[in-house]
């Protein structure tokens, strides 16, 4: 059995949460999401806010936090060979409640298919709150460029600017 051994990265003005499915090998050595130099999770974040990607976990934090988003992982531990989603057993999901509950957390993305999976199975219920599924950022997701990955993940910053506005308007 694995066990997540990175803490979820939000704050209390968090508006989007964004779940991964769980660390690869790499970023479990790291003690940080997505650390992966294949995985183009930092270049797709950095892009859609018209920025240069970040390279150390300061930066990245700050990325994060400073956009007003949270990354964290549907799955708390589990039995899994490597980095692959698809050899995955016996999970035992993430408790996202203390996210949600001490952010502004409005809506939920999952970074790839099997994210959903899981979200749907052990989160959904217990949130409350349905998911929108992004394509995965891994380089396993070779059918996306990151152009298009980039232009997908574009909805992240839309919402962003639709809470700003609709929070602006109250």
């Amino acid at each position: 059995m694995v066990v997540h051994n990175i803490e979820p990265l939000y704050s209390a003005d968090s508006k989007i949460l964004i779940l991964g499915s769980f660390p690869s090998v790499k970023s479990r050595e790291e003690g940080f999401f997505y650390a992966h130099p294949q995985n183009r999770f930092w270049k797709v974040i950095a892009a859609i806010f018209g920025e240069e990607p970040p390279h150390t976990v300061d930066e990245k934090k700050s990325l994060i936090l400073n956009r007003k988003l949270a990354v964290y992982d549907v799955i708390y531990s589990c039995e899994i060979t490597g980095s692959s989603d698809s050899s995955v057993k016996n999970v035992c999901p993430s408790n996202l409640k203390p996210i949600i509950e001490n952010s502004k957390i409005t809506k939920i993305f999952v970074n790839g298919r099997t994210a959903e999976k899981y979200y749907k199975k052990y989160a959904l219920k217990e949130v409350g709150q349905d998911c929108i599924v992004l394509p995965s950022t891994s380089p396993a997701n070779a059918a996306y460029s990151l152009e298009r990955l980039i232009s997908e993940w574009r909805v992240i910053k839309d919402e962003l600017n639709s809470c700003s506005k609709n929070s602006a308007g109250e």
